[in-house]
């Protein structure tokens, strides 16, 4: 009986974590129609969240993954694949995976105090991550460029153009909304599960 609960939970969680896949692919394609600049606004930050929080670490991780490859192939990287193609792959890849992961164990450090503290909590470390190593992968293989593009587009200096011209709004909406959004999906799951 207990291999029969274990078998059933198992498979919940791969199918929860192919929806939320396949959710993470749709809202990316999705949300580069949403911009702030020359970027495109991440919802699919939600269900890396809920991921990570309803499916473990691993599934956050892969969920951060499968975003940064959509980002890479859906032209949302064009402007810095054109500078350093390495430089670009490693940054998003490691954004979107870590953001993912990193989400997962600050959930996991967390909910044995309280879940919907725990998804607060990995809902705000998910853009804190995602944005903050964009900005880091920006300093390591763009920097030239970032000055170049700042100065053209009238900023004092870099740092100013990456904080204000590259990150700030779509941070602070992406921020937002899954301190918001990512709660309540994952609410509506477990109501869902006790139904």
């Amino acid at each position: 009986m207990k291999n029969k609960i274990q078998t059933r939970e198992s498979t919940q969680l791969l199918v929860l974590g192919a929806i939320l896949t396949a959710l993470v692919i749709l809202l990316q394609l999705l949300g580069s129609f949403i911009r702030f600049g020359i970027f495109s606004v991440s919802l699919v930050l939600i269900p890396i969240v809920v991921g990570a929080a309803k499916c473990g670490i691993k599934v956050g991780a892969w969920l951060g993954f499968v975003f940064g490859v959509v980002v890479l192939l859906s032209g949302d990287a064009a402007a810095f694949l054109a500078v350093d193609v390495a430089g670009t792959i490693i940054t998003v890849l490691l954004k979107g995976t870590l953001c993912g992961l990193c989400a997962g164990l600050v959930y996991k450090a967390v909910e044995k105090y309280n879940v919907y503290v725990a998804v607060v909590a990995a809902a705000l470390t998910c853009p804190v991550i995602n944005t903050g190593v964009f900005l880091l992968g920006c300093v390591i293989f763009f920097m030239e460029t970032i000055n170049e593009w700042g100065a053209a587009l009238g900023f004092s200096n870099a740092a100013e153009y990456m904080f204000i011209g590259l990150a700030g709004g779509n941070f602070l909406f992406e921020l937002g909304t899954n301190i918001l959004l990512s709660p309540v999906a994952f609410r509506i799951l477990n109501l869902k599960k006790k139904a």
